[in-house]
Formats: C-alpha cells, structure tokens, sequence
C-alpha cells in the first residue's frame, strides 16, 4: 500500500503567532474562518495564561481539559486580518 503524503502544508505553512495578552508563541494555520490549526511548543505551553489555569483548576494540578485558548484565538484572528497569517480558503477563491 503506498502512502500519499500530505502536501497541505507544503502550499500553506504554518506560520508562528503570539498571543498578545501573555506572548505565548505558537505555530498556526488558518485553513477557513472556521478551522485553525495551532501546534504549542513547550515554552508557549508553559507561558499561556489560561492553559496555566486550566491546568491548576483540574484535579490534583494534574492534565486539566483544555479546549484551546480565547485570548490566542483572538490574536490568530488579528494575524489574519492584518496580513501576517494567510487564510487558505480565500487564497483558493
């Protein structure tokens, strides 16, 4: 069976974004208004403000449930808006 590799993000990198609330650094991309992929390295992680929170309100200070941060989705929307995050869907258009 042969594989096909995934040329995506070859066509549309993922490109890094800070959140401007706690300059956690993230990777990104925008592929529609209604998907955004982030990849977190261990030094955004540990700077996100409320994956901090998350973490101290889950049992134990244990892996608490993290749906993703509103203040770093705020930014990745502004990146988008001001030109330094493209969003894939419009550049097909």
């Amino acid at each position: 069976m042969t594989v096909r590799p995934d040329s995506r993000l070859a066509d549309a990198p993922m490109v890094p974004v800070s959140c401007r609330r706690c300059g956690a650094r993230v990777l990104a991309r925008k592929s529609s208004w209604e998907q955004t992929s982030v990849q977190w390295d261990a030094a955004g992680t540990a700077r996100c403000e409320q994956r901090h929170d998350a973490r101290m309100l889950s049992a134990l200070g244990g892996r608490g449930i993290f749906l993703g941060c509103s203040e770093l989705a705020e930014s990745i929307l502004g990146a988008v808006c001001e030109g330094d995050l493209t969003l894939v869907d419009e550049r097909q258009a």
